[in-house]
């Protein structure tokens, strides 16, 4: 079996919703959908969070990718809130309460030279502290908390594939939970800041591929991921990391690459 977690196309940066698509991100998940389609790739079962730029990013990628008729999946993607990437607001405002008020956010933002850059300036800040988890308790949902309900997440869609007796299953989640998964996966341990690093570099509607061992039991998955740290043995045996982050769709003739991270 392998799980494909796609990280959704751009969301609407600097909008007054920012969970939604904006017009490239839209492009971004059809590309992609196109691109499953002209190899032939087969897929069983699609899954996403309940986030709307997650959902969007699966219905435009299905659009593509059924366009063919060559495709019995159904159009209906199975919905699991554990897929949902964490509060980026929580995360901020705890860094800085002044950001309560998103005309702040906004406001700082707006007088530096290069506002994208002074974001991700001040996301880099409230990231490295909510990772750090010396201040754990400020938050909805720690960053621990968050990489437990990952992998309860991920035992979930487990389950749910052998029941469906599923081969290849894509999830459109977002960087955040893909990243504890990858971390997980190349450490063999909880690792939380080389998690923040897989993160800051996933772009939108790359798709991280994980293989799961012929013959597994959802069972002893269950057993596994009761525990903070999966054994060496138990993890490595399951789950492998075959491709992170791979986008070559984003390529296309005659333009620049369509990039993006946020």
């Amino acid at each position: 079996m392998n799980l494909l977690f796609a990280r959704h196309g751009q969301a609407s940066f600097g909008q007054d919703n920012y969970d939604k698509l904006s017009s490239l991100g839209e492009r971004q998940a059809k590309l992609l959908g196109k691109a499953f389609a002209s190899q032939g790739r087969h897929l069983d079962v699609i899954v996403t969070g309940t986030m709307v730029r997650q959902q969007e990013s699966a219905k435009h990628f299905l659009t593509e990718f059924m366009s063919t008729g060559e495709q019995s999946l159904s159009s209906e993607p199975t919905v699991i809130e554990g897929f949902d990437e964490f509060n980026h607001q929580d995360v901020l405002i705890n860094a800085n309460p002044a950001f309560a008020n998103r005309g702040e956010i906004m406001k700082v933002i707006s007088q530096h030279e290069k506002p994208k850059i002074k974001l991700a300036e001040l996301f880099d800040v409230a990231m490295t502290r909510w990772h750090a988890g010396e201040n754990d308790g400020d938050y909805f949902e720690s960053w621990t908390q968050f990489n437990t309900r990952v992998w309860q997440a991920v035992q979930k869609i487990l389950s749910y594939a052998q029941q469906k007796n599923a081969k290849n299953v894509m999830v459109f989640t977002s960087g955040g939970v893909i990243a504890c998964i990858a971390s997980q996966l190349l450490s063999e341990r909880v690792n939380s800041k080389q998690a923040y690093r897989i993160n800051r570099r996933l772009v939108n509607t790359g798709v991280t591929t994980v293989m799961v061992k012929k013959g597994f039991q959802s069972t002893e998955i269950a057993s596994s991921m009761s525990q903070q740290a999966m054994p060496e043995q138990n993890m490595m045996s399951m789950l492998r990391l075959l491709a992170m982050n791979e986008h070559s769709h984003l390529y296309v003739q005659g333009e620049k690459p369509l990039l993006t991270w946020y």
